[in-house]
């Protein structure tokens, strides 16, 4: 039975946004003195704890909190009181729930017990919760015996001990609590009532199983206990938890009526223990799509390895975990475990490690380092009896036997014990790292996962890592990137928010902050829209590090309405174990569109488009670079596209059907055309005229083709006759083959406007 529903009473006290007025500082009666304009009480609108709240400093022995709104009690009627207080400064106080017992003609009732247990508040910041049940019966339970004669009362609670202390304290809940004492009129059944006995040593599964079973439409009361359970139990019937279960790891809970954190918390007595028992339920019960967190915060002590807890080692259906945050919690679980081992590669097994020793030490998941290693390069699985390693990625020049070093990270959420794992979505998670863990670690196989809404705060190393091809079609959504890394200088950080090793990834309208790079990008068919990442530092004439890194060649991949900001976009091939071209596709199939670069305080030979060929041969055929906006501030840079000949150059003879116009550009000394109109005055006839494209070409490009030639004006001899006549014009002209000429059947001079390209257009 529930008054409050039954009897349409109002038993919630007005919340303190609605006016510190409505709050007596005595007793609750009227004409007494109210927290309205005390010097030591203020309304604080927006606690990180509670909200709204009361912020008072104590200055009485005891410190008094009564609603005046009188708050009406019947017999047979069972209040519970609960308030929710933390210490900021100054001396800890008690805390107890407390009240004022009022007759019909208001006057005080003083066989009623007015005050509530006393709880002691021992650290500052640390959110106490005293509750306590105000009833007429003398019953099991109730804290606050006020028997028949009281017609309301004026609730809140008292601040006991030291004065001093400054005390934050939550809105006061006041819900019925009749029907827990009264048995018969109940909707819920207590598993005690079918045997449980809640000792902590007797089997109590089959006592969950019939109280569930008799429930019917009722609900089930699992009362204050310690119950453990030996089996796998299925409530069908909604479930609350008073008392906590224990259950061997490879047992499991499924509440199918309210399956969400609050739910396992309560049943485990914790939010971790709770978390991950709720998720092994999730991949083992077909009617959870979804895991809400209830918006609550989880501090883990150690890595939430999800194969591990579920038992599986593939699947395939859609599971979400939403709403919520994930805390690391500072010990020596997150510590990077680090080996250095001498192993042989060879460029015929290209994402093998053979004869590796130590290799009982490497672990899956590690990132692999060393002389021709790519950036972003993982064990995807070890086999310790063969003495070798599966890698994520091939090395570019690695071939021999050599050492390598191996750091296995650690994540919040670690899915690199699946084999296979697909369709699996995280939205509306904080993965709060703290500078302590890394956030997500991916399957080694699997399918359009999704990471949508979420906040990566603080990676230590890395954000979301993909061993292996669990990666394919990923998206990840409306996420922000906050690195561990923002005072320290970009060249100095390590830090990456995410990598891709397989095709197909949808990275869209995200924001991202001073890592050392945003995405490490293997595969191909990737699309980049609308995200904001920025790497810059307050050092001036600064160097900048590669916000995105292509790591193939031909990468059917476009950035459109991004904002790259501080960063660049690097083209390599170093995930090739044969980076030297021979065949097949070079570098292509890249396109930005409509997108904004910015940059500040660097460097004049900053770039923001740089390609860096591992090997020989190698040329662009399929690059368009339309419509983006170039732009420094404070100070210019010399261009905004180079080739980074570290490992080797372009062969600028084969390019082919490059596109880079209709930019604009803002602090840069020279401008990037391709195809350029270039205007040639010639004022002293010649019969070749020498017409220079080489700065605008892009990629140190050649004058490859001229395909218009329009003359502006007469063209005339050194008599000023007029000719009509067309010349011709050869191409790739010069010492750097970046000059057409334009051959004339005799000396002339004038205005031509030729129209100059840096590759084969088809």
């Amino acid at each position: 039975m529930n008054k409050a529903v039954t009897d349409g009473l109002v038993l919630m006290p007005p919340a303190f946004e609605a006016g510190l007025n409505l709050w007596s500082r005595e007793d609750g009666r009227p004409g007494q003195g109210s927290w309205a304009n005390q010097p030591n009480a203020a309304f604080v609108p927006a606690d990180q704890d509670f909200g709204g709240c009361l912020e008072v400093q104590k200055s009485t022995a005891t410190l008094k909190l009564r609603s005046f709104q009188q708050i009406p009690f019947l017999p047979g009627m069972y209040l519970r009181v609960t308030a929710r207080v933390k210490c900021l400064s100054g001396p800890f106080p008690g805390v107890r729930i407390a009240a004022f017992a009022a007759a019909a003609n208001g006057s005080n009732v003083a066989s009623a017990t007015q005050i509530g247990a006393t709880v002691a508040i021992t650290q500052y910041g640390q959110v106490v919760t005293v509750t306590a049940i105000i009833g007429s019966g003398n019953r099991g339970g109730v804290d606050m015996v006020w028997g028949t004669t009281p017609a309301f009362g004026h609730i809140g609670m008292d601040l006991t001990g030291a004065v001093g202390g400054i005390v934050r304290i939550d809105d006061i809940q006041i819900e019925d609590a009749t029907d827990v004492f009264h048995r018969n009129m109940m909707t819920w059944v207590d598993v005690r009532d079918f045997g449980a006995k809640g000792d902590g040593i007797t089997d109590d599964t089959a006592a969950f199983e019939a109280a569930d079973g008799a429930a019917g439409q009722r609900s089930v009361l699992v009362s204050a206990g310690i119950y453990r359970l030996a089996g796998n139990v299925t409530f069908e019937s909604d479930v609350r938890f008073e008392g906590t279960v224990t259950m061997a790891p490879n047992i499991r809970l499924s509440c199918t009526r309210n399956f969400d954190l609050n739910t396992y918390a309560a049943a485990f007595g914790g939010e971790e223990a709770g978390f991950r028992k709720a998720i092994q339920a999730l991949f083992f019960f077909t009617d959870h799509v979804e895991l809400d967190l209830s918006g609550r915060r989880v501090a883990l002590t150690a890595p939430v390895e999800v194969q591990t807890i579920a038992g599986l080692s593939s699947f395939h259906q859609r599971r979400i975990i939403r709403n919520g945050q994930l805390e690391a919690v500072a010990n020596a679980a997150w510590n990077t475990a680090t080996a250095t081992s001498v192993a042989t590669y060879a460029v015929s097994s290209p994402t093998t490690l053979t004869a590796v020793a130590n290799i009982a030490n490497i672990p899956v998941g590690a990132r692999i380092s060393g002389t021709g290693v790519g950036r972003e390069v993982y064990v995807r699985s070890v086999n310790v009896s063969a003495a070798t390693l599966e890698l994520s990625q091939p090395l570019f020049a690695a071939a021999g036997t050599r050492t390598f070093t191996f750091e296995r990270y650690r994540y919040l959420v670690d899915l690199s014990g699946f084999e296979n794992l697909s369709r699996i979505e995280f939205r509306e998670i904080e993965f709060d790292c703290g500078g302590i863990s890394s956030g997500l670690m991916l399957s080694k196989i699997g399918l359009a996962m999704r990471v949508d809404n979420c906040v990566f705060n603080r990676p230590r190393d890395r954000g979301i890592t993909s061993i292996g091809t669990g990666c394919q079609g990923l998206m990840v959504d409306n996420c922000q990137f906050q690195s561990n890394e923002l005072d320290i200088p970009a060249q100095d950080r390590t830090t990456v928010a995410l990598n891709v090793n397989a095709n197909d990834s949808k990275i869209r309208a995200n924001r991202i902050v001073r890592f050392a790079t945003f995405a490490v990008m293997g595969g191909t068919g990737h699309l980049f829209v609308g995200n904001h990442f920025f790497q810059g530092d307050d050092t001036t004439a600064g160097t900048r590090r590669a916000g995105v890194v292509l790591t193939s060649t031909n990468v059917k991949t476009l950035f459109t309405g991004n904002y790259i900001d501080n960063s660049f976009i690097e083209w390599s091939n170093e995930h090739d174990a044969q980076p030297t071209f021979s065949s097949g596709f070079s570098f292509g199939g890249l396109t930005l569109t409509g997108n904004i670069f910015t940059v500040n305080d660097v460097a004049s030979h900053f770039r923001w488009l740089v390609i860096t060929p591992r090997g020989p041969g190698h040329f662009i055929h399929g690059l368009s670079v339309v419509g983006n906006v170039f732009r420094t501030l404070n100070g210019n840079i010399d261009r905004v596209e180079r080739v980074d000949d570290s490992f080797a150059t372009l062969d600028t003879g084969r390019y082919r059907v490059i596109d880079f116009s209709q930019n604009a550009f803002h602090g840069i000394s020279q401008i990037t055309v391709s195809p350029v109109i270039l205007q040639h005055d010639q004022t002293t006839a010649a019969d070749t005229w020498n017409v220079e494209a080489g700065p605008f070409m892009p990629f140190s490009g050649r004058a490859r083709n001229a395909t218009s030639l329009v003359a502006e004006g007469a063209i005339t001899t050194a008599s000023n006759a007029s000719q009509f006549v067309m010349p011709n014009v050869l191409t790739e002209r010069g010492v750097n083959q970046t000059q057409i000429q334009v051959r004339w059947p005799t000396a002339v001079r004038g205005r031509i406007l030729a129209t100059v390209r840096c590759d084969n257009p088809t």
